[in-house]
């Protein structure tokens, strides 16, 4: 029998190249802990974070990244009810997830439903349930309201647009131009945020301006973010790709809060992971509706890019030249 197995390891601080595949001890799950072998596992923006030590959550050096998994059952430690070997199962790791195995409390898992696969279940852990949770317990969108999404080419904005015109939202994307293809897919009209000001080009389409606003960048996006906004519209920051450093971070924020509440807006901001450290039960809730609408064909997270589950460093490197649309995943051969 095996006693070890193969993980992508963050060794040090920097780009893709300090990824390093290692050989770890294979570990008995703990009481109330299960064994999972992994299957896929999604990259996402939030792994660059990671490498660049700037994400509030992440373990101290060295650490296996990997944020979101699908995989099977191989061990379940005493005490562990509602699983059973063999069963699919899908959690929000945050970390750990590049690798063969995984040990984790069984209570961060939720069984994936027949009619899932593990791509695609890996791929919506992360952006689907923030988009969900922004979309619904945040910002409380209604039938026909309007929605400007920025980042919309990528893996959260792709499933924004999804998931608001299932909420019967007329939606609008800011992308660059060769992106703009996608988004008239997931029927939104597309706004190139390189010919303008957003809330310029917003206004143009909507003169009132939009419902809502869910802002990717952050930094000095955030002020046309607002001025795209109808009087008492609300925008909500997520992920701000744009705000590097504790400066543009404090300007970000207060513009967000403070800023948007100065021109009759609201302004607020969501982490998924956050909430679900505060209170998993959200999670729990949201993501079996997510997979229902996958089993359903409701919504499709444009997997356009798929790598070896071992092949993390190449696929971040992918990530990180800016061409990608939709999502990555990780996937055990």
């Amino acid at each position: 029998m095996a006693m070890t197995y193969r993980a992508v390891m963050l060794t040090r601080k920097g780009g893709p190249e300090v990824l390093q595949v290692v050989e770890l001890p294979i570990e008995q799950p703990g009481p109330k802990q299960l064994r999972v072998r992994v299957r896929a596992a999604g990259v996402g923006s939030t792994d660059l974070a990671m490498l660049a030590g700037n994400y509030l959550y992440a373990p101290k050096i060295p650490f296996v990244p990997g944020y979101e998994v699908a995989g099977v059952v191989e061990a379940m430690g005493a005490g562990v009810t509602g699983f059973g070997l063999g069963q699919r199962v899908a959690a929000l790791t945050v970390h750990g997830g590049f690798a063969e195995l995984l040990v984790r409390e069984a209570e961060h898992f939720l069984p994936i439903p027949d009619g899932v696969t593990d791509r695609d279940a890996a791929a919506v852990i992360l952006n689907y349930v923030t988009a969900w949770q922004m979309i619904h317990r945040v910002a409380k969108v209604r039938l026909g309201q309007t929605a400007l999404v920025t980042g919309a080419a990528g893996g959260v904005g792709t499933a924004a647009l999804q998931l608001l015109r299932l909420a019967g939202v007329k939606t609008y994307g800011a992308a660059s131009a060769p992106k703009h293809d996608t988004l008239r897919s997931l029927g939104a009209t597309p706004i190139d945020y390189r010919t303008g000001s957003i809330d310029r080009l917003t206004r143009a389409l909507e003169p009132k301006g939009v419902d809502h606003v869910f802002d990717a960048i952050g930094g000095a996006n955030i002020g046309p973010c607002i001025g795209a906004l109808r009087r008492g519209g609300t925008v909500v920051g997520f992920g701000f790709m744009g705000a590097a450093g504790m400066l543009s971070k404090l300007a970000t924020f207060g513009n967000l809060f403070v800023g948007a509440r100065l021109r009759g807006r609201r302004g607020t901001f969501y982490g998924i992971t956050a909430l679900y450290r505060k209170d998993p039960e959200p999670l729990r809730e949201d993501l079996p509706k997510i997979f229902a609408l996958l089993a359903e064909k409701k919504i499709d997270p444009l997997v356009k890019h798929t790598f070896a589950l071992l092949e993390a460093r190449q696929a971040i490197e992918f990530l990180a030249a800016g061409s990608v649309e939709g999502k990555i995943v990780l996937m055990k051969s």
